[in-house]
């Protein structure tokens, strides 16, 4: 007989009843411990981190509003009567990529965009050949009036690549941002 059998039998069954509830709940305790841990989620590594989903932002101003397809956009821009803001990007082009992390940190083109502009961002081309006057090359951004007019005005600094700007171009494209404010057709 063991240790607990023989303490066990000077023992009355009420308290055998109670001694043998205790074992079964500190049993019970320890294997809902161990039970839990197995439960965690083991530490975010490159193999198990889940992806965010991708929004229609892609980086760009994800507090902005943006739009999919051009033609909501320019319903859009035509009954709120505001500029398109058209980038054309490619997520591996290092030169889109700083582009959109300039882009995304300033304030006040951050403000100007959300305020007085309707947005879209594409990472394909477009068959439309209005979308790209001068080639196809990114990135570029272009401003649609609210009649529908590519603002051909309004370029960035390289004579080659009419629709181009660099990280370094933030207060030049802030400026042509508040050009394309000035509606060419404000009776619409």
């Amino acid at each position: 007989m063991t240790v607990c059998g023989e303490m066990a039998t000077g023992l009355s069954s009420k308290q055998k009843a109670a001694m043998m509830m205790k074992v079964l709940i500190s049993v019970l305790l320890v294997l809902v411990a161990v039970s839990s841990s197995y439960g965690k989620p083991d530490k975010p590594t490159p193999q198990n981190q889940k992806r965010v989903p991708q929004t229609l932002s892609r980086g760009w101003g994800d507090e902005l509003i943006w739009y999919q397809t051009y033609e909501e956009a320019l319903y859009r821009a035509q009954t709120n009567n505001k500029p398109l803001m058209v980038i054309f990007h490619l997520e591996e082009c290092p030169h889109s990529q700083a582009l959109k992390n300039a882009f995304a940190s300033n304030k006040e083109i951050q403000k100007l965009a959300d305020e007085g502009f309707i947005l879209m961002n594409l990472v394909f081309e477009t068959t439309d050949k209005h979308l790209y006057p001068d080639g196809q090359y990114v990135p570029r951004i272009l401003f649609v009036d609210p009649s529908f007019t590519i603002r051909a005005d309004i370029i960035g600094r390289y004579a080659n690549r009419l629709y181009a700007y660099e990280p370094t171009d933030m207060k030049l494209l802030l400026s042509n941002m508040q050009k394309a404010k000035k509606l060419l057709k404000t009776e619409l």
